[in-house]
């Protein structure tokens, strides 16, 4: 006998040109700020409507209405043409409107199985019903072809696994509207197609989708209809084929996007910075050698689980590692972070929200941080912390609406360009940059990219790892390319092109080259 989930309260079909879910000229502020202004927008059934614009333009506001993790200050929601006021996420979840969020929602400690049925427990009598539950996770999880143990603890699976069990949480729920924000952000290609064939498969089921992205080419591929935001304003809607993927991008910023990446330089020289010799860590990097130059961008592209965060963590002594490594001629021991930052040596992670800021403190501790000796000698001097801080908001473009602001109030590309800020505050000379524009939007890509040049020009030696194609191609003077935890093969010049990078990946042969 297997346990079924709750069934939703029958109501009256609605008529078939009614939304099912709208906001009816919304308005929200936060204290004096006002961060939502008159916003109108209808999600139907069997439609998939992509809401998008940069980051800081009210689009997760928005979410949050519809989903019930926030009130609004002015206007109406509206469920089947009627109006409605969730009182909290879980109401708006009963009454069938389901939000998947950008950032894990997801109980680290917990197994797979139990993140999806948290608060949702499938039960024999007053019993847990274990084995139904089980069961159903691997129907979610073999649905989304993620071929994870239902019992693996969340902490210990990656990223990408992490969207895909969200995902399953999703649609364990069977939403009527589902709402999904930067969903394919952290997974790979055929990750993404796996989700697209899900959200096909939802429209003909009749679920009402609103879906967020900063990757306007798969908006452009899957969305029926395109809302644009900016300022926290509807700027444009338009039907699929009206405007183009450029079109949406100058709509998002306001301002036409030509060069989306600065110029490429060549490095300042020969100077070697940074060689690595034979570095394995554990099973998942072996006998990897390379060398990074001064004023040199140095690409590192594979599929996810190439090896190439590994490699890094390994680098700057998260991970532990065998081989021989040296910076500017010197041999370098590096077993901690502290060591790796006094060698001159910096990190950027993945994953900003988890390893990279606290997001329950303001902007001035978070910058800071890395860097406290600068700024303490009995006491911290938290004048000259104000100071770094006002300097790395002009210098970066940082957009808060006071200094005080918690980390976790602000925008996802805020809080990178912050992040950047923290660790250029160590002064460092060797700066890896792991997925430097995950979850940014294209306006904040192009600042970011700009950043990355400038500190090439000043000397310093930059390794970027990004599963983006066109970062990759656009922004590294070379590219290394990582597959199964070796060093597959090397790009340059006019071979830094999609074909061969993906060639390479994939363990294929080189076009013209005959290299493997």
């Amino acid at each position: 006998m297997t346990a079924t989930l709750a069934t939703q309260t029958a109501r009256p079909a609605p008529a078939p040109d009614t939304p099912v879910l709208a906001l009816r000229n919304v308005q929200r502020s936060f204290g004096p700020i006002q961060v939502l202004h008159d916003v109108t927008i209808e999600l139907f059934p069997g439609e998939v409507h992509a809401l998008i614009g940069e980051n800081g333009a009210g689009k997760s506001t928005t979410m949050k209405i519809m989903s019930g993790y926030l009130a609004a200050s002015g206007g109406t929601v509206e469920l089947d043409g009627a109006p409605v006021s969730f009182a909290e996420s879980r109401e708006a979840e009963a009454r069938g409107v389901t939000l998947i969020h950008q950032e894990f929602n997801l109980a680290q400690l917990l197994s797979v199985e139990q993140n999806i049925f948290l608060g949702h427990e499938l039960r024999r009598g007053w019993r847990l019903d274990h084995a139904a539950m089980r069961a159903r996770t691997r129907d979610l999880l073999d649905r989304l072809e993620t071929p994870l143990d239902p019992r693996a603890q969340v902490s210990a699976i990656s990223v990408p696994e992490k969207q895909m069990v969200e995902i399953a949480k999703a649609l364990s729920r069977k939403a009527r509207v589902l709402i999904m924000d930067e969903p394919t952000a952290a997974l790979t290609t055929r990750e993404t197609e796996v989700l697209f064939r899900q959200i096909e498969r939802l429209k003909e089921e009749g679920t009402a989708i609103l879906y967020t992205s900063h990757k306007l080419d798969e908006v452009a591929r899957i969305a029926d209809r395109v809302t644009v935001m900016r300022d926290g304003r509807l700027v444009r809607t338009a039907a699929r084929g009206e405007m183009t993927v450029d079109q949406m991008a100058e709509a998002m910023v306001g301002r036409e996007l030509s060069d989306m990446f600065p110029p490429k330089r060549p490095a300042d020289g020969s100077e070697a910075v940074l060689e690595v010799e034979g570095v394995t860590i554990g099973t998942v990097v072996q006998d990897v050698s390379f060398t990074l130059r001064r004023g040199e961008i140095l690409g590192f592209a594979g599929l996810v689980g190439s090896g190439r965060t590994e490699l890094m963590e390994g680098l700057i002594g998260v991970r532990p590692s065998t081989g021989t490594v040296r910076i500017n001629g010197s041999p370098a021991h590096i077993h901690s972070v502290e060591a790796a930052m006094a060698a001159g040596l910096v990190y950027l992670p993945e994953d900003r929200k988890e390893h990279g800021l606290i997001l329950t403190q303001d902007m001035r501790r978070n910058l800071t941080l890395l860097a406290l000796k600068k700024f303490s000698n009995i006491l911290i001097d938290k004048r000259a912390e104000a100071a770094a801080l006002e300097r790395a908001i002009r210098e970066f473009d940082i957009r808060a609406p006071q200094s005080d602001v918690l980390i976790g109030n602000l925008s996802g590309g805020n809080q990178q360009k912050l992040l950047l800020a923290k660790i250029m505050l160590a002064e460092p000379q060797i700066v890896i940059i792991d997925e430097p524009t995950r979850g940014i939007d294209v306006g904040t890509k192009q600042q970011f990219y700009g950043f990355i040049h400038t500190l090439a020009e000043a000397g310093h030696s930059v390794i970027v790892i990004s599963s983006e194609m066109t970062e990759v191609i656009g922004l590294c003077d070379r590219v290394i390319v990582m597959r199964r935890g070796r060093i597959a093969g090397e790009v340059t010049g006019a071979d830094v092109n999609e074909d061969d990078i993906v060639r390479l990946a994939m363990g294929l042969e080189q076009k013209g080259n005959g290299n493997g």
